[in-house]
């Protein structure tokens, strides 16, 4: 199998060494700044015998080196930068994305392209249409790695594992996201069982900000371990065939009542990547919120050229 990771940021690059140590093929990272794709692949090749991983990673400027790739994922793009309004980075964003899309359309019309560029939501429903592609194919991680974020901020609150806690959180992969307490359990249980109303607002307000928080802390910069590592898991079900069921941003056709455009949701993923969409009972004002959000993102996708 032949994986690729457009975009040698933090994000793309981690992503491509877990991918690598994963043993699911063949990785090649590319990026357009020139020798940073490569100086980076040889930095992860030199890392195998101490890893004693025995992956096989390349690096290139050469976007036609994406011919024949298998699963596709696509980091690259701008971050936000202080004075640029976020109309400014969505239209950044977007030209990149579209070149992008193009050559995946040309070189690569059989692969499963999974977009992590931001505003993610967006994003992916713009690739969706440039490409032209099967929406089980294209889709976005977004909800995935919030999913994470709320289960680790209960294990911290609990002083449990982490590992016994499930979460879930579904709609825009930014402030518009939408945790789940109802579906959230500790082995099992409710988390109304172990804290009161007033304790879950708070969790679920902190996993809105995490990202932020994070972006406060650093500085410069954005998140990139829990990323990568969503982006990981993401590419080891399709590879593995695991038939699992993950948080993506998918293309909806009806489902939750939402029509023509592209918002996180629970999604069974497979070889031939989205099997099925999982369709939680929600109640009247979470599906009217992610109704609302839906919509949010045909509107800014609309305005984008294809």
């Amino acid at each position: 199998m032949k994986i690729s990771v457009i975009g040698a940021g933090n994000v793309g690059s981690l992503s491509a060494m877990r991918i690598a140590g994963e043993g699911l093929g063949d990785v090649l990272l590319i990026d357009v700044v020139k020798g940073l794709a490569c100086g980076k692949a040889l930095d992860l090749e030199d890392a195998r015998p101490l890893l004693r991983y025995n992956y096989n990673i390349k690096g290139s400027d050469d976007i036609r080196l994406l011919e024949g790739s298998d699963i596709i994922v696509v980091t690259a793009g701008l971050a936000r930068k202080p004075g640029m309004s976020r109309e400014e980075l969505l239209a950044k964003n977007a030209q990149i994305l579209k070149s992008v899309s193009l050559n995946i359309k040309e070189l690569a019309s059989e692969a499963i392209v999974v977009i992590v560029t931001n505003p993610l939501d967006i994003m992916t429903l713009y690739a969706l249409k440039v490409t032209g592609f099967s929406p089980k194919r294209v889709f976005g991680m977004g909800v995935s790695l919030d999913s994470a974020r709320f289960a680790n901020l209960i294990a911290h609150d609990l002083g449990v594992m982490c590992t016994d806690v499930e979460a879930q959180v579904i709609g825009a992969h930014g402030e518009a996201m939408m945790p789940l307490p109802s579906f959230a359990k500790v082995k099992g249980v409710a988390l109304d069982e172990f804290m009161d109303e007033e304790k879950i607002k708070s969790l679920v307000s902190r996993t809105v900000g995490r990202g932020a928080e994070i972006v406060a802390n650093l500085g410069t910069g954005s998140a990139f371990f829990a990323p990568s590592a969503a982006i990981a898991s993401i590419v080891k079900a399709i590879a593995k065939d695991e038939k699992r069921v993950i948080g993506l941003c998918s293309y909806l056709n009806g489902e939750y009542s939402i029509k023509d455009t592209c918002i996180g949701v629970p999604c069974r993923l497979g070889k031939d990547g989205i099997e099925k969409i999982i369709e939680l009972e929600l109640s009247g004002e979470e599906r009217d919120k992610l109704r609302k959000s839906a919509e949010t993102v045909a509107q800014a996708a609309a305005q984008l050229p294809v």
